[in-house]
């Protein structure tokens, strides 16, 4: 499993993208998902590219951004490749965002049926590029449960349509984690990774609270701290029968405070269980 660190756990702090890759250099990360208002920032000084990253043995696992699906195709359009063309500068593969702004209990089947054209339309635009839309389950989107994750994909049908799976959020679902990483085990590209004190604090995930730099950061812990079993999930993805889970890419996506040394600290415990599980074999 590669191992990405979020440049959006930086978001509040006055750090360059060099700093970034160094310190990932540095902690033995594999990859950076450079969220998406980062790379376009980020344009204005074009000497930073994929090239660039990869002389630190870094590569842009995915650029993470929000599209606008309520949009109009001839502002959703430009929208889209401008995305891409970030991914090409980068070399990401992988472009994420999020199934609309509603849960799958308030969609109709109207919108559901307008939301799938519209996820049709970007993977048909961004399938010349090779680039993967991946589509995050979460709260307050239609990928908000394991079965409505699986009729979206299905029903899409777009082999470039896939899932980051976040796992607290599926979690958050009342979903098995792991009976939920087997279902959707075909669809999965990517894997977010983040733990909570108890279910009690997930609304500090909200975008309003998270976002803002004001915002409480009251029960966010380390990844192996919190109240999903990180240690058994980890363990079950490298002995899964669906042998590519082992190495699909994942990100720390980390929102507290002290996100070098959290970040330092997950990175190599994450590294020890993997250790665990090989020497167990």
């Amino acid at each position: 499993m590669d191992l990405s660190v979020c440049t959006i756990s930086f978001r509040h702090q006055l750090i360059s993208i060099d700093q970034i890759a160094n310190w990932a250099k540095a902690n033995h990360f594999q990859g950076i998902e450079l969220w998406g208002a980062h790379a376009r920032n980020l344009i204005e000084t074009p000497q930073y590219d994929a090239e660039w990253l990869a002389g630190y043995g870094l590569r842009t696992t995915m650029i993470s951004d929000y599209l606008p699906l309520q949009a109009e195709n001839d502002i959703l359009y430009p929208t889209v490749q401008n995305l891409a063309r970030l991914a090409k500068h980068w070399g990401a593969k992988k472009i994420r965002t999020f199934a609309g702004g509603s849960s799958s209990s308030d969609t109709s089947e109207t919108e559901f049926h307008d939301l799938v054209e519209k996820l049709q339309t970007i993977c048909d635009w961004l399938a010349p590029h090779g680039i993967n839309l991946v589509i995050e389950t979460h709260p307050g989107t239609y990928a908000d449960t394991v079965t409505a994750s699986q009729k979206l994909i299905e029903t899409v049908s777009r082999s470039n349509l896939q899932l980051n799976f976040d796992v607290l959020h599926i979690w958050e679902s009342k979903a098995d984690i792991i009976t939920a990483v087997e279902q959707l085990a075909p669809h999965i590209n990517h894997f977010h990774l983040k733990n909570i004190s108890s279910a009690d604090h997930l609304n500090v995930f909200s975008p309003p609270n998270v976002y803002s730099a004001s915002g409480t950061r009251e029960g966010i812990v380390p990844l192996f701290e919190g109240a999903v079993d990180y240690r058994s999930f980890l363990a079950h993805v490298q002995a899964s029968d669906h042998h590519h889970l082992a190495n699909v890419d994942a990100s720390l996506e980390w929102f507290g405070n002290r996100c070098k040394a959290t970040l330092k600290k997950d990175r190599y415990e994450i590294q020890k269980t993997h250790q665990q599980y090989t020497q167990s074999m």
